[in-house]
């Protein structure tokens, strides 16, 4: 498991940089994440925790780490919140898996442990907007649509070792988790939505972003 995680970190953030180029100051510097630090961070109460998000010249890019326990069948449902509204409002073809849509963010998914279903496509039914000062908004995926997954939705297994692309505005949720499912996300954000040079305090005070100066 821990050669291919350190397979899919090298390729998204160390070489992401140098295939961008640089704009006005030397972009194509590398951030190392240990498999220590990003478990560290795994071990944070919570669901989606940002590792780190960096300016790589064109875009930021993020990473962070997800940890869902178990997740039964058809179990999600919408309570939609009139302050906030999105997606749809019309039932068709109810997956019964309560999922997100990010509408800047493209997110590629490696299963680091566990195994679950996952559902990808289709809409949101009565969903309920981010809020502008939430995590998700300001941390993790920019503004984002939340609530039942419905309309043309494909389901698919998925397990340790999988890689899964979820381009922004597709809505995106489990269907079921038999007992847990923790996966790594690289985040590119070409829309700047979210900080670029957020560091997780668990990280310590030891690790940082490097500049163009160092």
């Amino acid at each position: 498991m821990n050669k291919p995680v350190k397979t899919l970190l090298a390729s998204s953030i160390l070489a992401l940089p140098a295939l961008v180029g640089a704009q006005d100051s030397d972009q194509t510097y590398a951030t190392y994440i240990t498999e220590e630090e990003w478990q560290t961070v795994n071990e944070l109460p919570g669901v989606d925790r940002q590792i780190v998000s960096r300016d790589i010249g064109k875009l930021n890019l993020s990473v962070g780490i997800i940890h869902r326990g178990a997740v039964e069948r058809g179990s999600g449902q919408s309570t939609p919140n009139p302050d906030r509204p999105c997606g749809v409002s019309s039932t068709s073809r109810n997956s019964g898996a309560r999922g997100i849509q990010h509408y800047h963010q493209t997110e590629t998914y490696y299963i680091a442990s566990g195994s679950g279903t996952l559902v990808t496509g289709g809409e949101i039914l009565n969903g309920n907007e981010s809020a502008p000062d939430s995590s998700v908004t300001t941390t993790l995926n920019g503004p984002s649509c939340s609530g039942v997954i419905v309309g043309d939705w494909v389901a698919k297994h998925v397990k340790e070792g999988d890689i899964i692309i979820i381009p922004a505005g597709t809505p995106h949720g489990w269907l079921e988790v038999p007992v847990h499912v923790d996966y790594l996300s690289v985040r590119p954000d070409p829309d700047r939505v979210l900080p670029d040079d957020y560091v997780n305090p668990a990280l310590g005070p030891d690790f940082r972003i490097q500049t163009d100066n160092d």
